[in-house]
């Protein structure tokens, strides 16, 4: 077998993880779709073809470790492992390395390690999750809460923004064990997780504002969401009915945006930490016309921080907004599920381990929180010791011009190494 060259074998991947997902656009893989799926077997052939040990596990996530460690494979708590992780599927039209850096760094990290003949006292254990992205069902960490027996029966009911599959179906198809999903039953013990790692493009502006290559996550925005609020006035003659007789959903549902929005800055300037989004917007489009009052408006909903108490708060404050214009306006707002992902702090001790690598290496000693979800909050929250690495990307992320330097990248991947190795106990890097 050739030498390993991390740089031109990461190249690769990421070329043909993009002609897999190519949409004409940006890149679309569809979490438990044919895209995830395409992408899930080119890293499981990968590393066959490297000499690695490869499964999928009752939740179709991919793990990969090396052949001297099959207890990877199946951890328990007596012979634990360290998992690094990410995933592969993409919101419509996003970028390539949206969680695939994350896949691809780990890889090479196994590989470095399995050329340099270490013999870690850990089993390293490279997981590719399913199902991260919230844009397809509504609801994000599919693959992870399945692990930890956490999806619901309304949950595996949620139904694809197509309108199907449902999502246990669409697991099913993947090869998940919808039995022991449905039955809650843990498919992975935390108490067998020594540490948790995942590398991440940083999907917002700040590290390119501020120059850095990397930098290390202290911890991870939760969110309360719902996919659907349905604001019901009354249809009428655009030109017929006057202001104060009007029951016009749009303008009610502009007027809630409004309050929230005024809400959310007069917080922000309190010091809360604080996002609050409405991505999808819109009229009925089988009744929606120039001359037509519009009689009802659909819109989604979330808001985020890294407190839960803000997140309740905010919550609390919306529906009252709600019930306040539903009076004045005599409209109301109908809504669907809601939806949770709770916040997550990052191991402080994993955090002071991979400041000083970073040091080490002369990358910046620098700490930043994560305004995007990441299946790192699931293991978090469930008691495993995990840490995540950000490197810098241009114009962000769930977008298709995402732009993330190789350079960057193998800085980024040489961090993990270090820390991968350390935790396994494999020792220095070669």
């Amino acid at each position: 077998m050739a030498a390993l060259d991390p740089a031109r074998l990461a190249g690769d991947l990421f070329g043909r993880l993009a002609r897999i997902g190519a949409d004409g656009v940006g890149i679309t893989r569809e979490t438990f779709g044919p895209g995830e799926g395409a992408a899930f077997d080119l890293l499981e052939a990968t590393a066959r073809d490297h000499g690695l040990l490869v499964a999928r596990d009752a939740a179709a996530n991919l793990a990969i470790t090396l052949p001297t460690t099959p207890d990877g494979l199946v951890p328990t708590a007596a012979q634990s492992c360290v998992i690094v992780a990410s995933h592969l599927d993409s919101v419509p039209q996003g970028g390539n390395f949206d969680g695939a850096a994350g896949v691809v760094a780990g890889l090479l990290s196994l590989l470095r390690m399995q050329a340099a003949g270490v013999r870690p006292q850990r089993a390293p254990r490279l997981m590719a999750i399913r199902g991260e992205e919230s844009a397809w069902y509504g609801k994000a960490y599919l693959g992870s809460s399945a692990l930890f027996g956490q999806l619901s029966a309304d949950d595996l009911a949620l139904c694809h923004r197509a309108g199907a599959p449902m999502l246990a179906e669409a697991m099913a198809g993947a090869g998940a064990d919808l039995g022991r999903i449905r039955a809650g039953e843990r498919l992975l013990d935390p108490a067998a997780v020594a540490a948790y790692f995942e590398l991440h493009i940083e999907q917002g502006p700040v590290l390119v504002a501020r120059s850095l290559p990397t930098a290390i996550v202290t911890g991870i925005r939760g969110n309360v969401r719902h996919a659907r609020v349905l604001c019901r006035g009354e249809a009428g003659h655009s030109g017929a009915v006057p202001r104060w007789l009007r029951r016009d959903a749009v303008i009610a549902m502009a007027e809630l945006i409004s309050r929230l929005d005024e809400h959310w800055r007069v917080l922000q300037e309190q010091g809360l930490d604080l996002v609050v989004t409405f991505g999808i917007v819109g009229t009925n489009a089988a009744e929606h016309a120039i001359s037509r009052i519009p009689g009802e408006a659909a819109f989604s909903f979330e808001v985020r921080s890294q407190s839960r108490d803000t997140l309740e708060a905010f919550y609390h404050l919306m529906r009252t907004e709600c019930r306040a214009i539903e009076r004045a306006r005599k409209v109301e707002f109908v809504f669907d599920r809601r939806l949770d992902s709770a916040p997550a702090r990052m191991d402080e001790g994993l955090v002071k381990r991979l400041l000083a690598h970073s040091r080490a290496l002369d990358l910046p000693v620098e700490t930043v929180p994560s305004g995007a979800g990441h299946d790192a909050a699931i293991f978090a929250n469930e008691g495993v010791p995990s840490a995540m690495i950000f490197i810098r990307n241009d114009k962000g992320s769930h977008n298709p011009e995402e732009r993330m330097d190789m350079a960057d990248f193998l800085a980024g991947a040489e961090l993990l190494h270090r820390a991968l190795l350390e935790a396994t106990g494999a020792g220095e890097p070669a």
